[in-house]
């Protein structure tokens, strides 16, 4: 594929993204992937409001959610242009664990992470009255401590979401708290160690199991012999 002319728009852009995909014979997450991947590198050197445009687009008009975080993460520009606004724009509609940690793993924790919203932005969706935006707030955590992801380990700000949900009882919430917890094991053992015992009458029980679990054995789920 030849790179985007400078004069592509973001909504036809957004139909052959969607007509390529449509024309695979398996439409599974490699070859979707693959797509994009093509159409990243095609969008390289483009301007970040065309790629923020045409994620909008490919949102708003096709359903293509990852796809269209995918794009944006991939293009320096446009992540760096992310703001509280735009986020809150590009979570509209989160309503399934999948969209959500596509949401928070994809964009929101790797935009917290690299400073560009605030603390406070994510502690109001940990307020949030929706239980995804709830479960997008500990999610986001994720991206300060998974090496892979280049989390550094972040213990203040991860036990600070983390506080703010531990007496949540929503499944979709407790099972994303014990995720958050568990991604900070290999920074803090310690700290997460207090904090279970801090919260103890309030945690999940599935929480206090896995976390534990992950303390002990390195594990969420050890095998029973």
């Amino acid at each position: 594929m030849s790179p985007v002319p400078g004069r592509a728009s973001a909504p036809a852009l957004a139909s052959s993204i969607d007509a390529e995909i449509r024309a695979l014979a398996v439409q599974n997450t490699p070859n979707v992937r693959g797509v994009r991947r093509e159409y990243s590198r095609r969008l390289r050197d483009a301007d970040p409001a065309l790629v923020l445009a045409l994620a909008r687009e490919l949102l708003g008009n096709y359903r293509r959610r990852w796809v269209a975080y995918e794009l944006i993460a991939e293009h320096k520009g446009a992540f760096q242009r992310l703001s509280e606004a735009e986020l809150q724009e590009l979570g509209q509609g989160i309503d399934s664990w999948s969209s959500v940690d596509s949401f928070a793993r994809t964009l929101a924790g790797p935009a917290w992470r690299d400073g560009l919203v605030s603390d406070d932005l994510i502690h109001r969706w940990a307020h949030a009255r929706d239980r995804w935006w709830r479960r997008a707030a500990l999610v986001s955590t994720v991206a300060l401590n998974v090496r892979s992801h280049g989390g550094t380990g972040d213990v203040p700000r991860t036990l600070a979401v983390c506080r703010l949900l531990a007496g949540d009882q929503d499944d979709m919430v407790y099972k994303a708290l014990s995720w958050a917890l568990r991604e900070l094991v290999v920074h803090d053992p310690a700290a997460v160690e207090a904090f279970l015992h801090e919260y103890d009458g309030i945690l999940a029980a599935r929480v206090k199991r896995e976390v534990r679990n992950k303390l002990e054995t390195g594990l969420k789920n050890p095998r029973q012999p």
